[in-house]
């Protein structure tokens, strides 16, 4: 039963068809053009395969666009676009540099024009331009990743320290429209959480925001305390956004993969919202019940989990589910877990996940680790690495949430 190679095509294709190309033309194959000037704003994990689709529907017709993207996540020029790598998920100053140079394209442009605005997760980080310092603002970021937040909660706290977040970027554009197209990374599609909804009016209110801020204990500087105080605009009224790929497509992907390779396929759901290591606890519950069962199944779950930090080592939400998995599927022959983010990244590794069977438990224990006492560091990365167990992709060019699964033969 050679699961690894099973779970290596389920990825493959999954990532295959969920990319955003034939998206992004469809969006934009019948858009009328502006009898002015057109600017393209890529920004996002999957910003440089998006801007490469538009340039391939648009062409010449380009004026000037900008692709903001992750380290080595851009693969080549394009005529027409300048192109920035910044930081992810910590904010650096390329972001703010490229941030920058979008906002100095949009500064002084008519009604007659037309921003095109290509958007997708990882945004937040990498399109931004803070009211705060620097060093203030990475020390939010870290305290919101380290303590379990969600990315919804992270979002209604950014939006407040950036001076483009929150429909901040579309009133910059005004009077010229914006058309947004929007590749979702988080559950539900909410429209202005997205890269923290740069083009899209704020749902969230300070109450919430001051909310987020005494649920987890944040230490705030004086300055920073007065910003989340401000309220965030509500109205967008020069915006038209289509949004385009979700998590769901990748379960359906997946599943058509399961069945062909002769699995029955379930998803679980595609909303997992919750700790990585309960996750995976709960996913190794599921392979102990149906681990005699008279077929072969493979359960899906796609979503998004989160990680607290306990320690210094480190790893990824996807790397942690699958160990938490590990010990609870050991010594099961016919039982294999694995799970991956789809946009080839999980947290600050080269791994897009890992992948665990009945033989992981002990092999670790041979090597000298304890599953428990990993979890326990957040040093999931270099466990996995001992017992061949990262799954690696590389940049994917898209970034629809994560795909867990249970392969049961």
């Amino acid at each position: 039963m050679d699961f690894r190679k099973d779970a290596d095509l389920i990825i493959e294709r999954a990532i295959r068809d969920v990319q955003p190309d034939q998206a992004v033309k469809k969006a934009l194959a019948s858009l009328k053009m502006p009898q002015g000037r057109l600017i393209v704003v890529s920004l996002g994990k999957a910003a440089w395969q998006m801007a490469k689709a538009a340039k391939d529907v648009l062409g010449d017709r380009i004026d000037a666009g900008v692709i903001i993207t992750k380290y080595e996540h851009a693969k080549g020029e394009i005529e027409s676009y300048r192109i920035f790598e910044a930081g992810h998920p910590v904010p650096d100053e390329n972001s703010f540099r490229g941030t920058e140079y979008a906002a100095d394209m949009v500064g002084n442009l008519s009604k007659e024009d037309l921003v095109i605005m290509l958007i997708s997760g990882g945004g937040s980080a990498l399109f931004e331009i803070p009211l705060c310092t620097l060093e203030e603002l990475q020390d939010v970021t870290r305290q919101l990743l380290s303590c379990g937040a969600d990315i919804k909660e992270m979002n209604i706290v950014r939006k407040r320290l950036s001076a483009v977040k929150g429909g901040k970027f579309a009133k910059m554009c005004y009077p010229a429209h914006v058309f947004a197209v929007v590749l979702s990374d988080i559950l539900g599609d909410p429209l202005d959480m997205i890269a923290s909804g740069p083009a899209y009016p704020d749902s969230s209110t300070t109450l919430m925001c001051l909310a987020v801020v005494e649920k987890y204990g944040l230490v705030l500087t004086e300055n920073v305390k007065k910003l989340l105080e401000q309220e965030t605009p509500k109205i967008c009224n020069n915006v038209t956004t289509v949004i385009t790929g979700s998590v769901q497509e990748l379960c359906i992907s997946a599943s058509r993969t399961c069945r062909e390779l002769g699995y029955e396929p379930f998803v679980l759901t595609s909303s997992l919202n919750c700790m990585a290591k309960e996750a995976g606890t709960f996913l190794g519950a599921i392979a102990r019940q149906y681990q005699n069962c008279k077929k072969s199944l493979a359960f899906l779950a796609g979503g998004e989990t989160v990680v607290q930090l306990t320690g210094n080592g480190i790893g990824g939400r996807n790397q942690e589910l699958v160990l938490a998995a590990a010990e609870a599927i050991r010594g099961m022959e016919n039982v294999a877990v694995f799970s991956f983010g789809s946009d080839g990244t999980d947290g600050p590794t080269d791994a897009a996940g890992g992948f665990v069977d009945g033989s992981t438990y002990g092999k670790l224990r041979e090597a000298g680790y304890r599953i428990s006492s990993v979890l326990l560091q957040n040093d999931s990365y270099h466990a996995l690495e001992k017992c061949d167990g990262l799954i690696k992709t590389g940049p994917t060019g898209t970034n629809v949430n994560d795909l867990a699964c249970i392969l049961i033969r």
